[in-house]
Protein backbone atom coordinates (compact mmCIF):
# COMPACT_ATOMS: atom_id res chain seq x y z
CA UNK A 1 0.00 0.00 0.00
CA UNK A 2 1.29 3.08 -0.99
CA UNK A 3 2.00 6.16 1.52
CA UNK A 4 -0.84 8.02 0.02
CA UNK A 5 -3.43 5.70 0.28
CA UNK A 6 -2.42 4.81 3.88
CA UNK A 7 -2.44 8.27 4.78
CA UNK A 8 -6.54 8.84 3.21
CA UNK A 9 -7.60 5.46 4.94
CA UNK A 10 -5.95 6.92 8.43
CA UNK A 11 -7.93 9.89 7.69
CA UNK A 12 -11.29 8.42 6.96
CA UNK A 13 -10.62 6.18 10.34
CA UNK A 14 -9.88 9.32 12.00
CA UNK A 15 -13.92 10.36 11.36
CA UNK A 16 -15.42 7.22 11.99
CA UNK A 17 -13.45 7.26 15.66
CA UNK A 18 -14.35 10.81 16.37
CA UNK A 19 -18.15 9.72 15.61
CA UNK A 20 -17.61 6.81 17.88
CA UNK A 21 -16.13 7.99 20.67
CA UNK A 22 -16.37 11.23 22.54
CA UNK A 23 -13.01 12.65 21.66
CA UNK A 24 -12.80 16.19 20.14
CA UNK A 25 -11.45 14.87 16.69
CA UNK A 26 -8.95 17.96 16.73
CA UNK A 27 -6.81 15.71 19.08
CA UNK A 28 -6.53 12.61 16.94
CA UNK A 29 -5.44 14.73 13.96
CA UNK A 30 -2.53 16.05 15.90
CA UNK A 31 -1.64 12.50 16.64
CA UNK A 32 -1.81 10.97 13.11
CA UNK A 33 0.21 14.49 11.87
CA UNK A 34 2.69 12.87 13.34
CA UNK A 35 2.52 9.46 13.24
CA UNK A 36 2.04 10.08 9.39
CA UNK A 37 4.55 12.73 8.76
CA UNK A 38 7.39 12.38 11.09
CA UNK A 39 7.22 8.25 11.81
CA UNK A 40 5.94 6.67 8.39
CA UNK A 41 6.87 9.98 5.76
CA UNK A 42 10.19 11.18 7.74
CA UNK A 43 9.16 14.85 8.09
CA UNK A 44 10.59 16.81 10.66
CA UNK A 45 8.58 18.22 13.64
CA UNK A 46 9.58 21.73 12.50
CA UNK A 47 8.14 20.60 9.22
CA UNK A 48 4.37 19.49 11.19
CA UNK A 49 4.81 22.44 13.02
CA UNK A 50 4.77 24.58 9.64
CA UNK A 51 1.25 22.49 8.47
CA UNK A 52 0.05 24.19 11.93
CA UNK A 53 -2.89 26.46 10.20
CA UNK A 54 -1.45 29.61 12.37
CA UNK A 55 -3.44 32.08 10.21
CA UNK A 56 -6.78 30.48 10.91
CA UNK A 57 -6.57 30.04 14.89
CA UNK A 58 -5.77 33.94 15.28
CA UNK A 59 -8.35 34.33 12.52
CA UNK A 60 -10.93 32.03 14.41
CA UNK A 61 -9.79 33.12 17.95
CA UNK A 62 -9.99 36.97 17.62
CA UNK A 63 -13.37 36.92 15.91
CA UNK A 64 -14.87 34.94 18.22
CA UNK A 65 -13.17 36.86 21.15
CA UNK A 66 -14.72 40.01 19.81
CA UNK A 67 -18.15 38.70 19.15
CA UNK A 68 -17.94 37.14 22.82
CA UNK A 69 -18.00 40.44 24.00
CA UNK A 70 -20.43 41.89 21.39
CA UNK A 71 -22.76 38.89 22.36
CA UNK A 72 -22.72 39.40 26.28
CA UNK A 73 -23.08 43.26 25.93
CA UNK A 74 -26.61 42.59 24.07
CA UNK A 75 -25.59 44.37 20.80
CA UNK A 76 -26.05 41.45 18.22
CA UNK A 77 -29.29 40.88 20.03
CA UNK A 78 -30.01 44.41 19.11
CA UNK A 79 -28.62 44.08 15.67
CA UNK A 80 -31.45 41.33 15.08
CA UNK A 81 -34.27 43.11 16.26
CA UNK A 82 -33.56 45.88 14.27
CA UNK A 83 -33.08 43.66 11.52
CA UNK A 84 -35.98 42.27 11.98
CA UNK A 85 -38.14 45.73 11.50
CA UNK A 86 -36.32 45.77 8.59
CA UNK A 87 -37.98 42.80 7.11
CA UNK A 88 -41.25 44.04 8.77
CA UNK A 89 -41.57 41.02 10.86
CA UNK A 90 -41.25 38.43 7.43
CA UNK A 91 -38.70 35.81 8.73
CA UNK A 92 -38.57 33.97 6.06
CA UNK A 93 -36.56 36.75 4.50
CA UNK A 94 -33.72 36.74 7.14
CA UNK A 95 -31.95 33.58 5.36
CA UNK A 96 -32.51 35.09 2.14
CA UNK A 97 -30.73 38.69 3.74
CA UNK A 98 -27.72 36.31 4.39
CA UNK A 99 -27.54 34.81 0.91
CA UNK A 100 -27.97 38.17 -0.12
CA UNK A 101 -25.40 39.65 1.40
CA UNK A 102 -22.85 37.09 1.55
CA UNK A 103 -23.13 36.93 -2.37
CA UNK A 104 -22.27 41.01 -2.62
CA UNK A 105 -19.67 41.23 -0.65
CA UNK A 106 -17.86 38.10 -2.76
CA UNK A 107 -18.98 39.63 -5.59
CA UNK A 108 -17.25 43.20 -5.27
CA UNK A 109 -14.23 41.35 -4.32
CA UNK A 110 -14.46 40.84 -0.43
CA UNK A 111 -12.79 37.65 0.35
CA UNK A 112 -14.71 34.80 1.42
CA UNK A 113 -13.34 34.17 4.54
CA UNK A 114 -13.94 38.02 5.53
CA UNK A 115 -17.40 37.58 4.42
CA UNK A 116 -18.16 34.88 6.39
CA UNK A 117 -15.99 35.91 9.48
CA UNK A 118 -18.21 39.08 9.35
CA UNK A 119 -21.63 37.31 8.88
CA UNK A 120 -21.36 34.42 10.87
CA UNK A 121 -21.85 35.49 13.94
CA UNK A 122 -24.41 38.03 13.06
CA UNK A 123 -26.46 35.47 11.34
CA UNK A 124 -26.70 32.56 13.84
CA UNK A 125 -27.36 34.82 16.67
CA UNK A 126 -30.32 36.03 14.21
CA UNK A 127 -31.06 32.75 13.54
CA UNK A 128 -31.24 31.42 17.85
CA UNK A 129 -32.84 34.78 18.51
CA UNK A 130 -35.79 33.89 16.11
CA UNK A 131 -36.10 30.07 15.84
CA UNK A 132 -35.05 30.06 12.51
CA UNK A 133 -32.39 26.73 12.23
CA UNK A 134 -29.02 27.23 12.40
CA UNK A 135 -27.77 24.85 10.46
CA UNK A 136 -30.39 26.82 7.62
CA UNK A 137 -29.32 29.85 8.35
CA UNK A 138 -25.18 29.03 7.96
CA UNK A 139 -25.62 27.15 4.71
CA UNK A 140 -27.73 29.82 3.05
CA UNK A 141 -24.99 32.37 3.64
CA UNK A 142 -21.90 30.21 3.13
CA UNK A 143 -24.04 29.40 -0.19
CA UNK A 144 -24.41 33.30 -0.91
CA UNK A 145 -20.74 33.33 -0.45
CA UNK A 146 -19.97 31.00 -3.14
CA UNK A 147 -22.73 32.51 -5.49
CA UNK A 148 -20.32 36.09 -5.71
CA UNK A 149 -17.14 33.81 -5.34
CA UNK A 150 -16.55 33.57 -9.47
CA UNK A 151 -17.15 37.09 -10.14
CA UNK A 152 -14.14 39.02 -12.23
CA UNK A 153 -13.50 40.89 -8.91
CA UNK A 154 -13.05 37.99 -6.37
CA UNK A 155 -10.22 35.90 -5.83
CA UNK A 156 -11.56 32.69 -7.24
CA UNK A 157 -12.85 34.69 -10.59
CA UNK A 158 -9.43 35.86 -11.02
CA UNK A 159 -7.07 32.56 -10.23
CA UNK A 160 -9.65 30.73 -12.56
CA UNK A 161 -10.12 33.34 -15.72
CA UNK A 162 -5.92 34.16 -15.33
CA UNK A 163 -5.02 29.96 -15.06
CA UNK A 164 -7.39 30.11 -18.86
CA UNK A 165 -5.60 32.88 -19.86
CA UNK A 166 -2.27 31.44 -19.14
CA UNK A 167 -2.83 28.22 -21.23
CA UNK A 168 -4.41 29.72 -23.68
CA UNK A 169 -8.27 28.33 -23.04
CA UNK A 170 -11.46 30.02 -24.14
CA UNK A 171 -13.30 31.37 -21.51
CA UNK A 172 -15.73 33.85 -20.60
CA UNK A 173 -15.32 35.20 -17.08
CA UNK A 174 -18.98 36.58 -17.14
CA UNK A 175 -20.76 33.02 -17.92
CA UNK A 176 -18.17 31.69 -15.52
CA UNK A 177 -19.84 33.94 -12.62
CA UNK A 178 -23.45 33.35 -14.36
CA UNK A 179 -23.40 29.70 -14.05
CA UNK A 180 -22.09 29.26 -10.40
CA UNK A 181 -24.50 32.24 -9.49
CA UNK A 182 -27.55 30.50 -10.75
CA UNK A 183 -26.73 27.44 -9.43
CA UNK A 184 -26.31 28.68 -5.99
CA UNK A 185 -29.46 30.38 -5.97
CA UNK A 186 -30.64 26.90 -7.14
CA UNK A 187 -29.07 24.84 -4.42
CA UNK A 188 -29.99 27.80 -1.83
CA UNK A 189 -34.13 27.08 -3.02
CA UNK A 190 -33.77 23.45 -2.02
CA UNK A 191 -31.97 23.77 1.58
CA UNK A 192 -34.49 26.61 2.59
CA UNK A 193 -37.38 24.39 1.22
CA UNK A 194 -35.99 21.17 2.37
CA UNK A 195 -35.02 22.83 6.14
CA UNK A 196 -38.69 24.31 6.67
CA UNK A 197 -37.71 27.77 5.59
CA UNK A 198 -41.18 27.70 4.04
CA UNK A 199 -43.30 28.25 7.03
CA UNK A 200 -41.81 31.29 8.31
CA UNK A 201 -44.23 32.55 5.22
CA UNK A 202 -46.69 32.20 7.51
CA UNK A 203 -48.73 35.31 8.74
CA UNK A 204 -49.46 34.42 12.19
CA UNK A 205 -45.12 34.02 12.40
CA UNK A 206 -44.73 37.32 10.55
CA UNK A 207 -48.02 39.18 13.17
CA UNK A 208 -46.02 37.35 16.66
CA UNK A 209 -42.08 38.25 15.12
CA UNK A 210 -43.34 42.02 14.41
CA UNK A 211 -45.61 42.46 17.69
CA UNK A 212 -42.57 40.71 20.10
CA UNK A 213 -39.83 43.03 18.35
CA UNK A 214 -41.58 46.40 18.09
CA UNK A 215 -42.32 45.86 21.91
CA UNK A 216 -38.98 45.03 22.97
CA UNK A 217 -37.29 47.98 20.79
CA UNK A 218 -36.75 50.97 22.95
CA UNK A 219 -33.78 53.03 21.49
CA UNK A 220 -31.96 55.39 24.28
CA UNK A 221 -28.70 56.88 23.99
CA UNK A 222 -28.09 58.20 27.16
CA UNK A 223 -29.40 54.89 28.64
CA UNK A 224 -26.07 53.49 31.21
CA UNK A 225 -25.41 49.71 31.13
CA UNK A 226 -25.79 48.34 34.28
CA UNK A 227 -23.72 45.41 34.60
CA UNK A 228 -25.42 44.60 38.01
CA UNK A 229 -28.86 45.47 36.33
CA UNK A 230 -30.79 41.99 35.50
CA UNK A 231 -34.30 43.50 35.18
CA UNK A 232 -34.16 43.58 31.27
CA UNK A 233 -34.94 47.31 30.94
CA UNK A 234 -32.10 47.77 28.91
CA UNK A 235 -33.11 44.95 26.37
CA UNK A 236 -33.50 46.33 23.04
CA UNK A 237 -32.22 50.00 23.87
CA UNK A 238 -28.99 51.37 21.68
CA UNK A 239 -26.69 52.20 24.85
CA UNK A 240 -23.34 54.04 24.85
CA UNK A 241 -21.48 50.84 25.12
CA UNK A 242 -23.42 48.65 22.81
CA UNK A 243 -23.13 52.00 20.07
CA UNK A 244 -19.10 51.88 20.64
CA UNK A 245 -19.62 47.99 20.18
CA UNK A 246 -21.64 49.12 17.01
CA UNK A 247 -18.69 51.53 15.86
CA UNK A 248 -15.94 48.65 16.66
CA UNK A 249 -18.00 45.92 14.19
CA UNK A 250 -17.90 48.80 11.79
CA UNK A 251 -14.03 49.20 12.16
CA UNK A 252 -13.30 45.81 11.86
CA UNK A 253 -15.28 45.48 8.48
CA UNK A 254 -13.31 48.74 7.25
CA UNK A 255 -9.75 47.50 8.50
CA UNK A 256 -10.32 43.81 7.00
CA UNK A 257 -12.61 45.12 3.46
CA UNK A 258 -10.48 48.37 3.14
CA UNK A 259 -6.87 47.99 4.37
CA UNK A 260 -6.78 44.01 4.21
CA UNK A 261 -5.39 43.97 7.79
CA UNK A 262 -5.97 40.61 8.85
CA UNK A 263 -9.18 39.61 10.47
CA UNK A 264 -8.37 37.46 13.87
CA UNK A 265 -5.87 40.98 14.79
CA UNK A 266 -8.27 43.16 13.92
CA UNK A 267 -10.64 41.18 15.75
CA UNK A 268 -8.14 41.15 18.95
CA UNK A 269 -7.57 44.61 18.43
CA UNK A 270 -11.45 45.93 18.71
CA UNK A 271 -11.91 43.17 21.58
CA UNK A 272 -9.21 44.62 23.42
CA UNK A 273 -10.40 48.19 23.15
CA UNK A 274 -13.80 47.30 23.83
CA UNK A 275 -12.85 45.15 26.40
CA UNK A 276 -10.73 47.95 28.07
CA UNK A 277 -13.94 50.63 27.88
CA UNK A 278 -15.46 48.08 30.95
CA UNK A 279 -13.57 45.85 32.07
CA UNK A 280 -15.91 44.56 34.82
CA UNK A 281 -18.45 43.43 32.03
CA UNK A 282 -16.12 41.54 30.58
CA UNK A 283 -15.88 38.22 32.93
CA UNK A 284 -16.53 35.07 31.16
CA UNK A 285 -15.76 36.39 28.25
CA UNK A 286 -12.86 34.04 27.11
CA UNK A 287 -14.45 30.80 28.80
CA UNK A 288 -17.36 31.08 26.45
CA UNK A 289 -15.10 31.21 23.32
CA UNK A 290 -15.49 28.09 21.73
CA UNK A 291 -12.12 26.01 21.90
CA UNK A 292 -13.01 22.90 21.87
CA UNK A 293 -13.87 23.58 18.12
CA UNK A 294 -11.37 25.24 17.52
CA UNK A 295 -8.71 22.97 18.94
CA UNK A 296 -10.49 20.65 16.27
CA UNK A 297 -10.59 22.53 13.56
CA UNK A 298 -6.61 23.16 13.72
CA UNK A 299 -6.06 19.61 14.24
CA UNK A 300 -7.57 18.17 11.42
CA UNK A 301 -6.25 21.29 9.03
CA UNK A 302 -2.46 20.12 10.80
CA UNK A 303 -3.05 16.27 9.10
CA UNK A 304 -4.39 17.80 6.06
CA UNK A 305 -1.16 20.03 5.95
CA UNK A 306 1.14 17.25 6.16
CA UNK A 307 -1.17 15.25 3.44
CA UNK A 308 -0.17 17.72 1.51
CA UNK A 309 3.41 18.02 2.02
CA UNK A 310 3.40 14.02 2.09
CA UNK A 311 1.90 14.37 -2.15
CA UNK A 312 -1.73 13.12 -1.08
CA UNK A 313 -3.21 16.18 -2.65
CA UNK A 314 -0.90 16.41 -6.05
CA UNK A 315 -1.62 12.15 -6.24
CA UNK A 316 -4.98 12.64 -6.38
CA UNK A 317 -4.89 15.63 -8.91
CA UNK A 318 -2.63 13.63 -10.84
CA UNK A 319 -5.86 10.85 -11.46
CA UNK A 320 -7.16 13.04 -13.74
CA UNK A 321 -4.68 13.05 -16.01
CA UNK A 322 -4.76 9.87 -16.94
CA UNK A 323 -8.27 9.55 -18.30
CA UNK A 324 -8.92 9.37 -21.88
CA UNK A 325 -12.73 10.43 -21.71
CA UNK A 326 -13.16 13.47 -21.26
CA UNK A 327 -17.32 13.75 -20.46
CA UNK A 328 -15.95 10.94 -17.16
CA UNK A 329 -12.67 13.22 -16.72
CA UNK A 330 -14.98 16.51 -16.19
CA UNK A 331 -16.95 14.03 -13.71
CA UNK A 332 -13.85 12.93 -11.77
CA UNK A 333 -12.08 16.20 -11.58
CA UNK A 334 -15.31 17.78 -10.27
CA UNK A 335 -15.27 15.41 -7.37
CA UNK A 336 -11.83 16.09 -6.59
CA UNK A 337 -12.39 19.02 -6.00
CA UNK A 338 -15.22 18.66 -3.96
CA UNK A 339 -13.41 16.12 -1.80
CA UNK A 340 -10.35 17.93 -1.45
CA UNK A 341 -11.49 22.02 -1.11
CA UNK A 342 -13.97 20.25 1.44
CA UNK A 343 -10.78 19.74 3.76
CA UNK A 344 -7.86 21.78 2.01
CA UNK A 345 -7.87 25.09 0.50
CA UNK A 346 -10.14 26.01 -2.59
CA UNK A 347 -7.72 28.85 -3.49
CA UNK A 348 -5.20 26.01 -4.20
CA UNK A 349 -6.88 23.24 -5.30
CA UNK A 350 -8.24 25.56 -8.36
CA UNK A 351 -4.72 26.73 -8.99
CA UNK A 352 -3.73 23.51 -9.36
CA UNK A 353 -6.49 21.86 -11.56
CA UNK A 354 -6.44 23.91 -14.75
CA UNK A 355 -2.99 23.17 -15.80
CA UNK A 356 -4.05 19.03 -14.75
CA UNK A 357 -7.29 19.64 -16.92
CA UNK A 358 -5.88 21.29 -20.18
CA UNK A 359 -6.59 17.64 -22.07
CA UNK A 360 -10.10 17.88 -21.07
CA UNK A 361 -10.40 21.31 -21.50
CA UNK A 362 -8.69 21.86 -24.99
CA UNK A 363 -11.09 18.70 -26.23
CA UNK A 364 -13.88 20.38 -28.87
CA UNK A 365 -16.29 17.82 -28.48
CA UNK A 366 -17.12 19.15 -24.42
CA UNK A 367 -17.44 23.09 -23.39
CA UNK A 368 -14.71 24.63 -21.80
CA UNK A 369 -16.93 26.76 -19.82
CA UNK A 370 -18.67 24.35 -18.47
CA UNK A 371 -16.00 22.28 -17.89
CA UNK A 372 -14.55 25.01 -15.54
CA UNK A 373 -17.86 25.99 -14.19
CA UNK A 374 -18.51 22.46 -13.10
CA UNK A 375 -15.13 22.33 -11.02
CA UNK A 376 -15.11 25.56 -10.27
CA UNK A 377 -19.21 25.11 -8.68
CA UNK A 378 -18.03 21.68 -7.09
CA UNK A 379 -14.57 23.01 -5.73
CA UNK A 380 -15.98 25.94 -3.99
CA UNK A 381 -19.70 24.74 -2.48
CA UNK A 382 -18.59 22.19 -0.46
CA UNK A 383 -16.36 25.46 1.48
CA UNK A 384 -19.72 24.66 4.28
CA UNK A 385 -17.17 21.93 5.77
CA UNK A 386 -16.68 22.36 9.29
CA UNK A 387 -12.94 21.76 8.48
CA UNK A 388 -12.59 24.84 6.06
CA UNK A 389 -12.43 28.14 7.16
CA UNK A 390 -15.89 29.38 6.32
CA UNK A 391 -17.70 26.04 7.56
CA UNK A 392 -15.23 26.57 11.11
CA UNK A 393 -16.61 30.00 11.54
CA UNK A 394 -20.31 28.59 11.89
CA UNK A 395 -18.91 25.79 14.22
CA UNK A 396 -17.61 28.61 16.19
CA UNK A 397 -20.78 30.94 16.44
CA UNK A 398 -23.33 28.26 17.00
CA UNK A 399 -26.16 28.68 19.02
CA UNK A 400 -29.37 27.31 20.55
CA UNK A 401 -27.72 23.68 19.30
CA UNK A 402 -25.14 21.47 21.50
CA UNK A 403 -22.19 22.57 19.33
CA UNK A 404 -21.02 18.52 19.36
CA UNK A 405 -24.44 18.22 17.39
CA UNK A 406 -24.08 20.84 15.17
CA UNK A 407 -20.45 19.36 14.07
CA UNK A 408 -22.15 16.56 13.16
CA UNK A 409 -25.47 17.95 11.41
CA UNK A 410 -22.60 20.49 9.35
CA UNK A 411 -20.62 17.75 8.72
CA UNK A 412 -23.82 15.46 7.08
CA UNK A 413 -25.09 18.34 5.06
CA UNK A 414 -21.41 18.56 3.67
CA UNK A 415 -20.74 14.83 2.94
CA UNK A 416 -24.08 15.82 1.12
CA UNK A 417 -23.17 18.51 -0.88
CA UNK A 418 -19.79 16.63 -1.75
CA UNK A 419 -22.04 13.25 -2.73
CA UNK A 420 -24.68 15.58 -5.12
CA UNK A 421 -22.96 19.11 -5.61
CA UNK A 422 -20.24 17.88 -8.55
CA UNK A 423 -22.41 15.11 -9.72
CA UNK A 424 -24.99 18.02 -10.32
CA UNK A 425 -22.91 20.46 -11.84
CA UNK A 426 -21.04 18.09 -14.11
CA UNK A 427 -24.86 17.06 -15.48
CA UNK A 428 -25.95 20.60 -15.66
CA UNK A 429 -22.74 22.20 -17.10
CA UNK A 430 -20.85 19.31 -18.87
CA UNK A 431 -23.70 16.32 -20.29
CA UNK A 432 -27.24 19.10 -20.38
CA UNK A 433 -25.44 22.19 -21.07
CA UNK A 434 -26.82 25.71 -20.81
CA UNK A 435 -28.50 28.16 -23.36
CA UNK A 436 -26.02 30.53 -22.89
CA UNK A 437 -23.36 28.56 -23.45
Amino acid sequence: MSIEIGAIILLLLMFIIGAILPINIGIIGFVAAFIMGVLVSGLSVDEIFSAFPADLFVLLAGVTFLFAIVQKNGTIDLISRWGLLLVKGNTGLIPWIMFALGAILTSIGTSAIASASILSPIALRVAFQYKINPLMMGLMLLIGVTAGGFSPLHLFGVIVNGMMDSQNLPHSPGLLFLNTFILCVFVAIIVFILFGGLRFFRKDSVHLYTAATVETIDINVNQVDNPEDNSGKSEGRLTWYRGFTLLGIALLVVLALGYNVHMGFAGFGVGLALFLMAPKRQEGVLQSMPWPIILMVTGIVTYVGVLEQIGVIEYMTQLIAGMNNSVMAALTASYIGGIISSFASTTGFLAAIIPLAIPILQDPTVSSIGVISSISFASSIVDISPFSTNGAMLLANAQGMNQNEFFRKLLIASACFVVIGPGLAWLIFVVIGTPWG
